[in-house]
């Protein structure tokens, strides 16, 4: 246990260790990051509205439940053994020990003028969200059971170690001097190429290639609404990597900012050049693309170079959404596009624009810089760490999506006739809507009948119309069953 005392005069907590020590924790730092931790978390629900609007409604609400999923089993795993293996003092260049397993001796540990249980939960939420990320591959063909124990295991062997050597004082990457100030590596990369190795485990969806999958996101709110919870959270996740209520945590805020402004800006006018028009999405892409790129640089670069991280940002996540074309995966969602490649694109940024005065603005050590301050090794730094976390989460993605292949129960894939009727409905029995429009979703005309359930909405004029024609012919029977579509 631990004693705790209030200073008189600034109201700072004076905390009494087990060993006898005495430890100053400002109060105006923790009541900053338990905000900044806040504002993270509601940036996972914002990811699951953000995809839930791009995908065909039949869809909707499994991103949605999937987004929730992943703090819940992350905060588990978190709880249990992920802490540790990821922020232990004692752990190797690769990874933690299991010194905090189930967090023990969390609580009477300092994490410089916060407590250590604090950084704990605020890591959490990092770990929650990459997940959250990752398994949006799965949408439209992907179980929702099996999710349940990749999140797990995907956490414990890939985001862990990762986040171990980029942050973890022990760390290889930390040690070699990559600079990385809030997740460019571990959350975004780690999420982005994880879920390249996901879509191709899982192929392409029904009707890939075709006209059928060449539809508009069912609901453009939805993404504007998971934009802003993203960039609203964004500030908490930049801003409170600072750990402390300072003038770099201010500085975080303001790139930030602009770097996501300017990428929105710059993804929709590359789009308007094509469509010739104004498109929210494009504007939410590239504001998400800004956010990316900016991540791993928000604390180390001022304000001039964050114009530069947004249009870079905006720019390479925009073309990158053709490799899907090239290369012929089937990235719903454009994923490894957004995170994996505005990952790297921010941490190779970092490398040029670090400045050693913006890293000062807390008072802590003076780094080397980049090659703003003619440190020019950096870049290499930066280009080696990024090659490792996307190698290192492809191959062992890949590694776990195929050993639960061949485990009963946790092979990934759906069926095609679960893809056709839509993963709410097949592995939830839910909607997002009252109304789900079966005959634009799957290309065919369908007998709902009036008495239909499961809280869609009968067809009532193709109903009254079915009936004047009489009963289907035998031949258009036989043709919906092959179809796997059965009245």
């Amino acid at each position: 246990m631990v004693n705790v005392s209030y200073a008189d005069a600034s109201g700072d907590m004076n905390v009494t260790l087990e060993d006898g020590t005495t430890q100053l924790y400002n109060i105006g730092d923790i009541g900053f990051v338990i905000m900044a931790m806040a504002l993270v978390w509601i940036m996972i629900p914002g990811v699951g509205f953000f995809y839930s609007g791009l995908l065909r409604r039949k869809n909707a609400l499994s991103m949605i439940w999937t987004s929730m999923l992943s703090v819940a089993v992350v905060s588990f795993q978190w709880f249990f053994w992920g802490f540790s293996l990821a922020f232990a003092d004692d752990g190797s260049p690769y990874i933690g020990t299991l010194k905090y397993f189930g967090l023990k001796g969390v609580l009477a540990q300092p994490s410089g003028r916060i407590p250590l249980l604090l950084f704990c939960i605020y890591q959490l939420v990092f770990a929650a969200i990459t997940a959250a990320l990752a398994v949006g591959a799965i949408a439209e063909r992907g179980r929702l059971g099996p999710i349940l124990v990749f999140i797990f295991v995907w956490s414990t062997i890939v985001y862990d170690p990762i986040a171990c050597w980029t942050w973890n004082s022990n760390g290889w990457s930390f040690k070699l001097g990559g600079l990385d100030f809030a997740g460019g590596t571990p959350v975004h990369i780690s999420s982005g190429t994880a879920a390249l190795a996901i879509s191709i485990y899982l192929g392409p969806r029904r009707g890939y290639g075709t006209e059928r999958l060449a539809y508009k996101p069912h609901n453009t709110t939805y993404v504007v609404i998971g934009t802003v919870l993203l960039w609203f959270g964004w500030f908490g996740f930049n801003g409170g990597s600072a750990l402390a209520a300072n003038l770099r945590a201010v500085q975080a805020c303001i790139v930030t900012n602009l770097a996501a402004s300017v990428g929105g800006i710059t993804w929709m006018l590359w789009d308007y050049r094509l469509e010739r028009k104004w498109s929210a999405v494009g504007f939410c892409s590239g504001a998400v693309a800004g956010l990316v790129a900016i991540t791993p640089a928000s604390g180390y670069v001022g304000a001039p170079a964050a114009v530069l991280f947004g249009f870079v940002g905006g720019t390479a996540c925009n073309f990158a959404t053709q490799l899907k074309f090239i290369f012929g995966y089937d990235d719903t969602l454009d994923i490894f596009a957004s995170h994996a490649v505005g990952g790297v694109v921010g941490n190779l940024l970092t490398g040029l624009f670090a400045q050693s005065s913006v890293a000062s603005f807390d008072g802590s050590a003076p780094i080397a810089g980049g090659w703003l301050d003619h440190h020019y090794i950096q870049l290499a730094y930066q280009l080696a760490d990024s090659c490792a976390g996307l190698s290192y989460s492809f191959v062992m993605t890949t590694i776990i999506l195929w050993i639960m292949h061949f485990i009963p129960g946790l092979r990934l894939r759906a069926s095609e006739q679960a893809e056709i009727l839509g993963i709410d409905d097949a592995e939830m029995g839910e909607f997002a809507y009252d109304y789900v429009g079966l005959e634009q979703e799957i290309g065919h005309t369908l007998d709902t009948g009036v008495g239909l359930g499961g809280n869609r909405e009968p067809e009532h004029h193709a109903h009254e119309h079915a009936l004047a024609k009489g009963p289907p012919s035998q031949e258009t029977s036989s043709t919906d069953e092959k179809a796997g579509i059965h009245p």
